[in-house]
């Protein structure tokens, strides 16, 4: 008896695996590896994708754009577009006198709201890149200047760097004259009124 007990106990464990005992199918240091980043390609080529399959994501002319905000706040405030809506739903003469059902109506609210979101969610993002972008420049602006100034001491003693140095000096002046070179932004052409100092008839008010 003893030994079919003892049997029944062994088969009883091997049944069961041990739970310090891992599969092998599974990596432990797996939760502890990060994951590789996307490439700007493939995000570029993700960002795409996701476009191909959204609605209406033609930009708007600068014309167009204008217009459409003006027009957006032709319903006043979003509490005063829902009494609006309820309205529509009020009487059947106001849907036959706007063209568009309470319900539908609503819809287009909703629809709105909710890329609200998807709007807000794309601002974080481009925020985000635009900024770890500025911090590359940023690294790489300051990695240049100090190759540049450390260039300029060896070639003293070392002429295979002087032509190297003399390069980054044109480059360096040629993107010195293009940044003063951009023309700024134009005023209007309407001439401003003199101020009371400029115009010897005019005194200032005691």
């Amino acid at each position: 008896m003893e030994t079919n007990n003892q049997t029944q106990v062994t088969e009883g464990t091997n049944v069961v695996p041990d739970s310090k005992q891992s599969s092998p199918n599974v990596t432990p240091q797996a939760a502890d590896t990060p994951l590789a980043g996307l490439t700007p390609e493939q995000v570029v080529e993700g960002l795409r994708a996701l476009r191909a399959q959204m609605p209406n994501v033609d930009p708007l002319t600068d014309r167009e754009r204008a217009l459409a905000r003006v027009l957006s706040r032709a319903g006043g405030s979003a509490p005063a577009v829902q009494a609006s809506i309820n309205a529509i739903g009020a009487a059947d003469e106001m849907v036959t006198a706007v063209g568009t059902p309470a319900d539908q109506a609503q819809t287009m609210v909703e629809e709105t709201n909710r890329w609200t979101v998807v709007e807000a969610e794309l601002k974080r993002f481009l925020s985000g890149v635009s900024d770890a972008n500025l911090i590359r420049k940023q690294r790489t602006g300051i990695l240049a200047a100090k190759a540049y100034g450390i260039a300029k001491q060896i070639a003293r003693d070392n002429p295979e760097l002087r032509t190297h140095v003399k390069e980054i000096k044109r480059l360096r002046t040629v993107g010195r004259r293009k940044k003063a070179a951009t023309p700024a932004v134009p005023t209007s052409s309407t001439t401003a009124p003199e101020s009371p100092s400029q115009n010897p008839s005019a005194e200032p008010k005691q």
